[in-house]
């Protein structure tokens, strides 16, 4: 075989290795979790908080903290960005209930205490079943979706299959897939992604008013990934800023 083929097949060979490598390492780094023992305490000087622990339908358990206030004016489903635990993004809580809203915050499962395979299909569920229980005690009018970063992907799903008050993503993306590419341009991302998060589909089913926020200096989130929307009717409204 000549030089010129055996080079192609060693560029072949390295980049389905390279390929394969993305498939099976990618949850290494979409995602960064902290675990937390069983035992362990959450604690936020002068908040109540609740812990709850649900269990999914395939038997995983998802562990959620439910921060209140005395009269609220409604509930905030937070979902958190890609690393540590609800013990560090709880400290957030506090921009809510301030001004009278109830927070609702879970770890993703292998993040804190919450345990299960995770799978984009499964964190789907989860968070579906997560607001099924919130509308068992408040009307949906009262419920609004908070997704950053990551969470913006799974909060625009959330809110494009139900009906929320309104819809608030802080820096969030085009698609996972999109962001993924400014690392790796060269790869096959359309087959290698297993969490493409595709938030520029869900959200033309999005029917609340949604609220956009996006630093024009994000390094991780670029301003050029973004996820735009369009206003389309006069009760949607878009904020960039």
């Amino acid at each position: 075989m000549p030089a010129w083929g055996i080079t192609i097949l060693i560029i072949l060979a390295v980049y389905v290795g390279i390929s394969i490598a993305i498939y099976y390492l990618q949850e290494y780094f979409l995602f960064k979790p902290e675990k937390l023992p069983r035992d362990f305490q959450f604690f936020y000087e002068n908040q109540q908080v609740d812990e709850y622990n649900l269990e999914t339908h395939d038997g995983a358990v998802v562990n959620g903290l439910h921060f209140k206030t005395t009269q609220p004016r409604g509930v905030v489903l937070y979902l958190k960005g890609n690393s540590k635990s609800i013990k560090g993004w709880g400290k957030f809580a506090v921009d809510f209930t301030r001004h009278g809203y109830d927070v609702i915050m879970f770890d993703y499962r292998g993040f804190g205490k919450s345990t299960g395979r995770r799978s984009q299909k499964a964190i789907q569920q989860d968070l579906q079943m997560i607001y099924n229980e919130i509308k068992k005690k408040v009307e949906e009018k009262y419920i609004i979706l908070y997704g950053r970063s990551l969470g913006s992907g799974f909060a625009t799903k959330l809110a494009s299959v139900n009906n929320p008050r309104m819809l608030i993503l802080e820096s969030p993306y085009y698609s996972l897939k999109q962001v993924a590419a400014q690392f790796v341009p060269f790869m096959p991302l359309s087959l290698a992604m297993r969490f493409p998060l595709p938030s520029y589909k869900w959200i033309k089913y999005v029917k609340c008013p949604i609220f956009i926020i996006h630093g024009t200096n994000d390094k991780l989130i670029l301003w050029s990934h973004r996820l735009n929307y369009r206003v389309s009717t006069p009760t949607e409204h878009a904020c960039i800023r």
